[in-house]
């Protein structure tokens, strides 16, 4: 399920995020892509376009991610698996690939990350617990006696 977000939330999200993503959201040529895309796929209702946009929008807020796209659209829209794949490769190569790096910035500075990405730190070994190589002749080195 989806976490809802208050209008202060997403603009604190807005405002924290590096100014080439913050321009896009609100552009009128985002705007002419989703709406000509949406309607490449007979997606011409107001409120579905909205949704999709509103999908767009949380991608670029860092909300969703750009693999999570796909399986919105085909979710929220409820349209063919397959016309939800071409929408979001469309979206992906006008869109979010002109910012890319922009949206890796976002990813990375997610305050809490997801318990699966977190990495477990070993706990050092005492000097008596790591194993030691067995003792055998070196032939290579000369005595020193």
């Amino acid at each position: 399920m989806k976490k809802e977000y208050t209008k202060e939330q997403l603009w604190k999200l807005y405002e924290n995020l590096p100014k080439e993503l913050r321009e896009i959201i609100f552009s009128n040529e985002t705007a002419d892509f989703v709406k000509s895309i949406c309607e490449r796929y007979d997606i011409k209702k107001d409120e579905e376009v909205s949704k999709v946009a509103e999908l767009i929008g949380d991608v670029l807020l860092g909300i969703s991610t750009i693999d999570n796209l796909q399986k919105n659209i085909e979710e929220e829209l409820k349209i063919k698996k397959d016309i939800a794949d071409k929408m979001s490769q469309e979206f992906y190569r006008s869109i979010f690939y002109p910012v890319k790096s922009a949206l890796e910035q976002v990813g990375k500075t997610e305050s809490s990350p997801p318990d699966n990405l977190i990495q477990k730190i070993p706990t050092p070994l005492k000097e008596e617990n790591i194993p030691s190589a067995p003792k055998k002749d070196d032939s290579y080195r000369e005595s020193i006696e």
